[in-house]
């Protein structure tokens, strides 16, 4: 099992945070931090032994990369593909999660999901994603590896993706996260579990999500250490 962050969005948490996880979804300044933000959290990853992935959006540092936007399958390749490759510049990476409205949006339109796909074929990773839609779809069409995500920190809706934030209860507190972190892990539907940087508490709940995993005695590693 895995533990990963989205990190270097400016939350001014990520320090409190990445002693709890294995994994870091560093922003690549789209959305959110900025270029040095990013260098920064790469660098301090590489420190510590912490895995980097990508963590591209759209750009919409307004929205927090939130709002979907009027763009074609090529378009956002191009987008995608400038912000993993300066990242790449930087520290070697393991994965690409899309961030946001992207993420989404990589979920229900297969033509976005196959560029997303390109580009980590590009780099020779793999992809972070939830299982059955189109993005983990695309991923096995391609043969590039597909790194099955949980969220610990959000609400799910009954097929599995997140419920919106403005949703009663879609954000979960420390103590909640811990126990759904666990649900999810003893499915072994899961290869990696997510808590959000941006979360009021962030650190809390990492803290928490780490206690659970480890009082449970569930051995978690970077997602690319993992048969």
């Amino acid at each position: 099992m895995n533990l990963n962050a989205d990190l270097g969005e400016g939350s001014g948490t990520d320090e409190a945070i990445l002693g709890f996880v294995d994994s870091a979804n560093i922003a690549c300044g789209a959305h959110a931090g900025s270029i040095s933000i990013a260098i920064a959290t790469a660098w301090r990853c590489r420190e510590l032994g912490v895995e980097v992935g990508a963590h591209p959006s759209y750009e919409d540092r307004g929205g927090f990369g939130r709002i979907e936007k009027s763009m074609s399958a090529k378009e956002i390749e191009a987008l995608v593909g400038f912000q993993v490759a300066g990242l790449a510049a930087v520290a070697p990476i393991a994965y690409v999660k899309p961030h946001g409205a992207l993420y989404h949006r990589c979920q229900r339109d297969p033509d976005v999901a196959e560029a997303v796909v390109r580009v980590a074929q590009k780099h020779g990773v793999g992809v972070v994603c939830q299982e059955g839609f189109e993005l983990a779809v695309a991923a096995g069409r391609a043969g590039v590896e597909l790194h099955r995500e949980g969220f610990a920190d959000r609400l799910l809706l009954p097929d599995g993706s997140l419920a919106p934030r403005s949703h009663p209860g879609a954000v979960l507190s420390a103590t909640e996260a811990a126990d759904q972190a666990l649900k999810l892990v003893r499915t072994d539907r899961f290869d990696t579990i997510c808590v959000h940087g941006d979360t009021p508490g962030a650190p809390a709940v990492a803290a928490a999500v780490r206690r659970a995993l480890t009082e449970a005695g569930v051995k978690t590693a970077p997602l690319r250490a993992q048969p």
